[in-house]
């Protein structure tokens, strides 16, 4: 039987690529309640699925290694060549024939070895392309609370999931703890999904396709798997996405702005504010998008005096979009970024890391800074008439300084 892979068995079965614990780390990304599709196999090792395929990653101070996994099923290595041709992971046997011929020869992509297309498939997943330590200084000048936790919370990056995986497992989230939802997608998986391989008697199964999403079977079945009400939830929106607007529609809400395409997911059964807006950050590259839960809630009541709503006592729509908007002006375009590095740092499994001797604050710091005013920047917004937000520097902003639990 096939077992996970580690590193210290010998590097001639991984790839490697170069990127920094500061650009990412996996243990803080891949645990912190973006995707649900990875678990920690040994020490260091992340395996999941991502992109139709089964990955054990794990890293070194200044390589990220990888390593790929056979499938076990012909077919997906046949939708897999579809893939590479331009048609979306997610096409259903039962249209694929609408796709025959759609490809002329002249329009065929240029052939690329697997090895190049794993090494685009793992950077375009992480969006490696984005300096994520720019980032951060521009959120640390911006923001005294920020600073602090980036100190020790660094390299917590936006996953970019598809689309279906994204929108469908934050659907579950719905009144729902991390640990669980985990289950829960695994299930689903498991019920609905493609098999991919078998590892250490564990069984990878692909993301569901929308298709079996919507069979009307799925209700029924779901909630026996303890889905409670979510189960009708699931099923109706693939049903309505593939009846109302086709199968390649969610892909296509990359292409327009957040505005528009956070009003078109709220349109579906079970998707609110809240999982409309992890859609469109963690899924449809919409960095501006800033999910409001009552974590969220939480770390603004605690940490930043001067944010809206310390008076309610629950989550609106109002809410949900002065915190969203609060947040962007004080972080920028890339909001929901800053956003989830601070959410990480709230998570319990992860407080451990701010109890470390040399990441303490000496005493005299603290003293000193409880007698200044800090000064930080802030990012003005524009929001224009087709709904896309632009950030721009302001003079400096008087800010009273954010209290902190580091």
């Amino acid at each position: 039987m096939a077992k996970h892979v580690v590193l210290s068995s010998g590097a001639k079965m991984w790839r490697s690529l170069a990127c920094a614990k500061s650009e990412l780390r996996l243990d803080l990304t891949l645990a912190c309640g973006q995707s649900f599709r990875w678990r920690e196999t040994a020490e260091g090792h992340w395996t999941g699925v991502m992109g139709g395929r089964v990955w054990t990653l794990t890293q070194t101070d200044d390589t990220l290694w990888y390593h790929v996994y056979q499938r076990s099923d012909r077919q997906g290595e046949a939708k897999d060549r579809k893939r590479r041709a331009g048609v979306p992971l997610q096409v259903e046997n039962k249209s694929e024939k609408r796709f025959k011929g759609a490809l002329k020869e002249e329009e065929e992509p240029v052939a690329v070895t697997p090895v190049q297309e794993e090494e685009e498939m793992l950077r375009d997943y992480f969006q490696l392309n984005v300096r994520l330590m720019d980032l951060y200084n521009e959120w640390g000048a911006a923001d005294l609370h920020f600073q602090r936790i980036a100190d020790i919370f660094t390299g917590v990056r936006m996953l970019r999931q598809d689309p279906t995986e994204c929108l469908f497992s934050f659907i579950c989230t719905s009144n729902n703890h991390i640990s669980r939802i985990h289950g829960m997608v695994e299930r689903l998986c498991q019920a609905l999904g493609d098999p991919l391989c078998q590892l250490d008697e564990t069984s990878y199964h692909n993301f569901p396709s929308l298709a079996a999403l919507a069979d009307n079977s799925v209700e029924a079945r779901l909630k026996d798997l303890g889905f409670g009400y979510r189960a009708r939830f699931i099923q109706q929106s693939a049903a309505q996405i593939l009846d109302t607007h086709g199968l390649q529609w969610l892909e296509g809400l990359r292409s327009i702005p957040y505005l528009q395409a956070r009003d078109a997911l709220r349109d579906l059964p079970g998707v609110g504010p809240k999982v409309a807006d992890c859609a469109c950050l963690m899924s449809l590259d919409k960095t501006e998008a800033v999910p409001i839960d009552t974590h969220v809630w939480q770390i603004a009541k605690r940490d930043y005096s001067d944010a809206p709503g310390n008076g309610q006592k629950s989550i609106t729509d109002k809410l949900h979009r002065d915190l969203g908007g609060f947040f962007r002006k004080l972080w920028g375009s890339h909001a929901g970024w800053a956003q989830t590095v601070l959410f990480c740092a709230d998570l319990k499994k992860f407080q451990k890391l701010k109890e470390r001797p040399h990441l303490k604050q000496p005493k005299k710091e603290e003293d000193d800074e409880e007698k200044v005013t800090v000064a930080r920047k802030s990012t003005k917004i524009k929001t224009e008439g087709n709904g896309t937000v632009k950030s721009t520097k302001t003079k400096s902003a008087h800010h009273k300084k954010a209290k902190t639990s580091v």
